[in-house]
């Protein structure tokens, strides 16, 4: 069993660890191919990470969190995602939707939001992409207009995890179209119930289809002024910190997953004979199981080094991060989701005929893995940004 001992984890670690990994086989395993199948989200799911207190693992305690910090997040993330990626986004979800808040907010908007998020009463979402710009933040095209002591929201995003079962979104729009790309948008705190604010389309996916992705639709929505976070033209500031802090998030999700196919195409490597002998003892086989052992370890090095190094680094202002520590987030990305998709491949190779069969786990791997190369900035865009950290 793999442990991570490089970084040294702290002994509560360890212990969060450990009860994660107890709770993932017990409670989320069981049911997982069949929320698959299902392809409705998993409420079942997250009324277990509120009993378990891990809706607000990185959240301050200050505001109801556990204040663990990156590291606890990540070994929460990896190990439900070695049985079920769609239930990791839960925690996963949580962080991103409010880091926005934890970043800018003030005093009153914190207590506000963030201790019923703290505590799993309510969800977040983090509402960025559209339809016309993904990876490209200059083209959105969502505005708000500043109206007396209230904003006009007008916009449709697209891609939203959470969005059909959020009560907060944290919302990415236009506020000053002739400024600047880095001046010309805020970030405002959207509640559910406020007229104008529609739930549309919802994605059929290949893969984490227990976690629901929806569109967001906003027609003259007034949001209170007292709902924007940090000042007027933050908002590219606040949404590029906030992918900065939850890119691992997504590089532990793809650990787990590589790590949950691996552990699956071993064990059936152990038991499955061939001429004679476990498929294991033949070179083809165990080359496979060594490169993909290979590359596992040395993804989850990068993924708690990136930890380490942001988990450093406190979340007080918006000054942006050195050029090393965006490098390291988007190494980690980019490099555990490309070590994900090429694992769980290799299992389904290593398992034949029945890795392709839905009645064995690896092909819902495969198909899970995918979405890491793409969400919260694909791995192209990862690069660009790796390129110009250099």
């Amino acid at each position: 069993m793999e442990t991570q001992e490089r970084f040294g984890f702290t002994d509560e670690e360890k212990l969060l660890q450990q009860m994660a990994r107890r709770l993932a086989r017990e409670k989320v395993a069981p049911g997982a191919a069949q929320r698959d199948i299902d392809g409705e989200f998993a409420y079942d799911m997250v009324e277990i990470m509120r009993e378990n207190g891990l809706m607000g693992i990185d959240f301050p305690t200050e505001y109801g969190g556990m204040e663990a910090g990156l590291i606890a997040l990540c070994i929460v993330i990896e190990e439900l995602a070695k049985v079920d990626a769609a239930t990791s986004m839960i925690p996963s979800t949580q962080e991103l939707g409010s880091l926005p808040m934890i970043l800018a907010g003030n005093h009153e908007q914190k207590q506000r939001f963030l201790e019923p998020l703290a505590s799993g009463e309510k969800l977040s979402a983090f509402a960025l992409t559209e339809s016309r710009g993904g990876s490209d933040v200059a083209a959105l095209r969502t505005r708000a207009r500043l109206e007396g002591n209230k904003y006009v929201l007008n916009g449709t995003k697209t891609f939203i995890t959470n969005g059909g079962v959020a009560d907060l979104v944290s919302v990415y729009a236009i506020t000053n179209p002739d400024a600047p790309s880095h001046k010309a948008a805020s970030v405002f705190v959207l509640e559910k119930g406020t007229p104008g604010f529609q739930v549309g389309k919802k994605e059929s996916k290949m893969g984490i289809r227990s976690s629901e992705t929806r569109e967001l639709i906003f027609d003259n929505v007034e949001i209170p002024l007292e709902n924007r976070l940090g000042n007027e033209g933050d908002g590219f500031h606040i949404m590029m910190k906030t992918l900065d802090f939850t890119r691992p998030a997504v590089a532990a999700q793809a650990v787990g997953i590589a790590q949950g196919a691996f552990e699956y195409a071993l064990q059936y490597a152990k038991e499955r004979e061939s001429f004679g002998k476990p498929i294991i003892k033949h070179q083809a086989v165990g080359s496979k199981l060594a490169d993909m052992s290979m590359r596992i370890s040395a993804a989850r090095q990068l993924l708690y080094k990136t930890c380490d190094l942001l988990q450093a680094h406190a979340k007080k202002d918006l000054s942006r991060l050195s050029p090393e520590i965006i490098r390291y987030s988007s190494m980690s990305k980019a490099f555990c989701s490309d070590v994900a998709m090429w694992t769980t491949t290799e299992a389904v190779q290593i398992l034949g005929g029945y890795g392709y069969c839905t009645e064995y786990p690896v092909e819902r791997f495969m198909r899970d893995a995918k979405i890491t190369q793409i969400y919260e900035g694909t791995n192209e865009i990862q690069r660009v940004v790796i390129t110009s950290t250099l």
